[in-house]
C-alpha cells in the first residue's frame, strides 16, 4: 500500500533522529513584585533572544506555587521593589533569603544562570550572591547613595574588562542607560577591593567614550574602581546597574539619527550570550 504524502509539518519530529530534533528554548524566570518597573522590558529581551520567558509575581515563588528548578535563568529587573523601603532592594532580598534561599542555592549549585539589572543588583549585593568572594553568600558589598547625591538618568559607556562572566566578552564597549539613585558600588575595605580586583569578577567599568576612565559623570555614581557590574566566582552569576534591556535595538541608542541605524543595540549581547550558554 502507497502511504499518503505527509502534510507540511505532519510527522517532522517522528522523522529526525534524537541528536537533529528541534532543542528546547531555554527558560527564564523573570521575577516581579510591588515597585518593579523593568519586568516587561527585560522579558522581551530574552524572548528576542530565543528563551522562553515566564513573568511571575515573588509570591507565587515563596508561596511554592512555581518552582525555581523549572528554570534555566532566574532575571532580577529593575525598579523600585516595595518602594525601595530601608535600602534599595532590601526588602525583596530578605523576602527572597527567608523564604526560597535553599531554592536558589540548589538552583545554582546546578549550574544555572542568574543576573540582576538596577534594582536587581541591590538586591543580589544584599543576597550575598555578588560578588561572593566568601563563598558563603555573606553580605561584602553594597550599592550606596549616588555621590551626585541624586537620582541619575543618563546614558554611560561600559567597558567588559573580563572574560570570567558567561554573559559578556572580554573587551566589548558598550553603551547603556543608567536610572538609579542608589548605584554607587561599595565594598567593605581596601582588602575586599584589591580581592575583588585579582578574582577576575569585576565585569564592567564606566570609561568614556574610548575606553579610558574618568570622573562624573563618566563615572556617574562614585563606584569604587569605576565598578558598574561584577560576577560571581563561577561567572554565572551577573550584576549590573545600567540597563541592557533598553538597548536592544539600534534605533534605541539616542544617536541613532546621526550616527545611523544598528540592527541590534549593544544590551542584546547580555541575552544573547545568556541563552546560548544554556543552550
Amino acid at each position: 500500500m502507497m502511504r499518503r504524502p505527509l502534510a507540511v509539518g505532519e510527522g517532522i519530529h517522528y522523522n529526525l533522529s534524537p541528536e537533529r530534533r528541534p532543542m528546547p528554548k531555554p527558560r527564564v524566570l523573570v521575577l516581579r513584585t510591588a515597585g518593579t518597573n523593568c519586568d516587561k522590558e527585560t522579558v522581551y529581551a530574552f524572548t528576542r533572544a530565543g528563551a522562553q520567558c515566564d513573568l511571575i509575581h515573588v509570591k507565587r515563588i515563596t508561596e511554592c506555587t512555581v518552582s525555581l528548578s523549572d528554570y534555566d535563568i532566574l532575571a532580577i529587573p529593575g525598579g523600585f521593589s516595595y518602594g525601595d523601603d530601608i535600602a534599595a532592594g532590601r526588602v525583596l532580598a530578605n523576602e527572597i533569603r527567608h523564604s526560597v534561599y535553599e531554592d536558589l542555592r540548589r538552583f545554582l549549585e546546578r549550574g544555572k544562570l542568574v543576573i540582576g539589572i538596577c534594582n536587581g543588583f541591590q538586591v543580589l549585593a544584599k543576597l550575598g550572591l555578588l560578588p561572593n568572594l566568601s563563598g558563603n553568600h555573606r553580605q561584602e558589598a553594597g550599592l550606596a547613595w549616588n555621590d551626585s547625591n541624586k537620582f541619575e538618568d543618563r546614558w554611560v559607556h561600559l567597558k567588559a574588562v573580563s572574560g570570567k562572566s558567561v554573559f559578556i566578552e572580554e573587551g566589548a564597549l558598550l553603551y547603556f542607560p543608567v536610572a538609579h539613585a542608589e548605584g554607587k558600588f561599595v565594598l567593605g575595605n581596601d582588602q575586599t577591593a584589591t580581592k575583588l580586583a585579582n578574582s577576575n569578577q569585576i565585569v564592567f567599568k564606566y570609561v568614556d567614550e574610548n575606553g579610558n576612565p574618568g570622573g562624573y559623570p563618566i563615572n556617574p555614581n562614585g563606584s569604587v574602581l569605576d565598578i558598574a557590574g561584577v560576577c560571581d566566582p563561577t561567572g554565572r552569576v551577573l550584576g549590573l546597574m545600567p540597563h541592557p534591556e533598553r538597548h536592544i535595538f539600534g534605533y534605541q541608542h539616542p544617536g541613532w539619527s546621526g550616527k545611523g541605524i544598528k540592527e541590534e543595540g549593544d544590551g542584546f549581547a547580555v541575552f544573547r550570550n545568556a541563552v546560548r550558554y544554556v543552550s
